[in-house]
């Protein structure tokens, strides 16, 4: 790899120069290479991880501005170069590192964070802090539900998420979309509103929408979420299906009515096609257009070149989403309420150009998906192949969780980032085949894999997909020539005490406050 080379200009900056550049109001995308285990452990406030295992599959959607500001981030351990290499082959011109990696932001005196999603969790409580959302406890809840109070529980996390795990008596009510239906779920002014989550942010920012639109009802924000019910000694629902309702044309009418007096007060504007085709055409900015309605409502019709970003989990995950600080950031929802309540917090969070567009759209589907680069076509090889070979290796380069979901029986597991410390670990015979998901990233791993062995190295067409297509078993005996540290887990998902886990995350989470104003860099705003 030759850093030198006319077409790869990597420049390296000191830490004080990249807190700088997170100040200075200019687009800046700054990317954590690592693991996300690895990552969770310590890193910058703003990083966007993308690990170097994933780069080609995620970074054109994060960052789809050729010529964005971009700061990588390793551990001095030499990533920077193997993804400088992959970017600048992919047009990307505005490259630079953090020279000596997170412990020289340390050395710096800057602080370092733990965790993940730490910007969104940390506005979280902010929020509850400056705007005093109310709140109460577990066994506050429990003795309303005992006592037979009117009021309801609304559950303010994605559907699959509320299935594994609710509070007794939970609506599955997706954050943005709790002005649009509340109107419809409890109509009297006289019925306390508890919303929850798993752990403090979305109970928090659900909560508080619902008062921000002026809700007449008492509404609180469950503490702690499904955890503080966990550790409170009471028992969660498992498997419910209780969703809200679809919204009618007077809960519409309502919430559109509130909403308009939110977006008065958090400046939101409205753009048309004409703005938004404006907006599309400037080639000095970067341009993000989110479709903040239910999944569902996206997969039937959406605007054209819209991305699927349901409003609670945008706020809630922004760094999932937009890669590039300082974007410009549109909000497409038909009838308003979900963009405007979505808009809203984010402007709190400091994105300060954020429009909502009145409409959806026929788009039917998801856009294909924007990989960089592409697998050599002639090292592909059928399942077919696999199976009449003999002496193969299958190395499995999908993600820990899904490899431990199924997986082409004897397969190991390994990281693509890390593919020279996996092989030492597998008894190598005659032949290796990388495999993935779809295939598509053991494509993409091929060369890097080949530079490691004299053996030939082919990618299954299709990868695991193809396989299980075919009808071929899967297997969930796990074979790891690496750790998996490609994934952090939550609290409740994690071996050993639980309870322990969750009472850790929960003091984590509250502390980011403090953390926060060492740091320095938000920019949190409550009008």
């Amino acid at each position: 790899m030759n850093l030198h080379a006319p077409s790869i200009r990597l420049r390296p900056l000191t830490a004080a120069a990249v807190k700088a550049m997170l100040g200075d109001g200019g687009e800046l995308a700054p990317i954590d290479l690592r693991e996300e285990l690895i990552f969770s452990r310590s890193h910058l406030l703003w990083a966007r991880n993308v690990p170097l295992s994933r780069l080609e599959l995620r970074f054109a959607r994060l960052v789809p501005h050729r010529t964005t500001r971009i700061v990588l981030i390793d551990d001095n351990d030499g990533l920077c170069a193997r993804a400088a290499e992959i970017l600048a082959g992919a047009g990307y011109s505005d490259l630079a590192y953090l020279a000596g990696g997170t412990a020289a932001w340390e050395v710096a005196g800057f602080e370092l964070f733990s965790g993940v999603h730490v910007p969104s969790k940390a506005f979280g409580e902010f929020i509850e802090h400056a705007s005093h959302t109310p709140s109460i406890s577990a066994d506050e809840l429990n003795a309303h539900m005992r006592a037979g109070t009117n009021m309801v529980v609304l559950d303010s996390r994605p559907y699959d998420e509320y299935s594994r795990v609710s509070i007794p008596t939970g609506v599955n009510v997706p954050g943005a979309e709790l002005v649009l239906r509340v109107h419809d779920i409890a109509p009297s002014p006289e019925t306390l509103i508890v919303v929850n989550c798993a752990g403090r942010t979305r109970s928090i920012i659900g909560a508080q929408s619902l008062i921000n639109a002026g809700v007449p009802n008492k509404v609180v924000a469950l503490r702690n979420g499904t955890m503080g019910w966990h550790l409170a000694g009471l028992t969660c629902d498992r498997g419910k299906n209780n969703r809200a309702p679809t919204a009618s044309g007077s809960g519409i009418a309502w919430a559109k009515s509130k909403t308009d007096e939110v977006a008065r007060r958090f400046g939101i504007a409205r753009i048309d096609r004409a703005g938004l085709e404006r907006w599309r055409a400037d080639t000095t900015r970067t341009l993000y257009v989110f479709d903040v309605r239910d999944p569902a409502e996206y997969q039937a019709g959406h605007f054209p070149g819209a991305l699927s970003a349901p409003g609670g989990q945008l706020v809630q995950a922004t760094d999932l989403y937009a890669g590039t600080l300082g974007a410009r950031i549109v909000l497409s929802d038909n009838n308003e309420v979900r963009a405007v309540m979505t808009a809203s917090w984010l402007k709190q969070m400091g994105w300060q150009e954020v429009a909502v567009l009145p409409e959806a759209g026929a788009e039917k589907g998801r856009p294909p998906d924007s990989v960089l680069g592409a697998a050599p076509a002639d090292s592909a090889i059928e399942f077919s192949d696999v199976l009449a070979t003999d002496n193969v290796n299958v190395i499995d380069l999908s993600s820990s969780q899904n490899y431990r979901r199924g997986h082409i029986p004897g397969a190991w597991f390994a990281i693509r980032g890390r593919i020279d410390r996996a092989l030492p670990n597998i008894p190598l015979r005659s032949m290796i085949v990388l495999t993935s998901e779809d295939g598509v990233l053991a494509g993409l791993a091929v060369e890097e894999a080949r530079a490691l062995t004299k053996l030939p190295v082919r990618w299954l067409k299709g990868g695991n997909a193809a396989w299980a297509a075919a009808g071929f078993p899967l297997s969930t005996d796990a074979k790891l020539a690496d750790d998996p540290l490609d994934v952090w887990l939550k609290p409740y998902e994690r071996p050993g005490d639980p309870k322990a886990a969750m009472n850790e995350y929960l003091s984590w989470e509250i502390d980011l406050l403090t953390r926060i104003e060492r740091d320095g860099t938000t920019h949190f705003t409550v009008p």
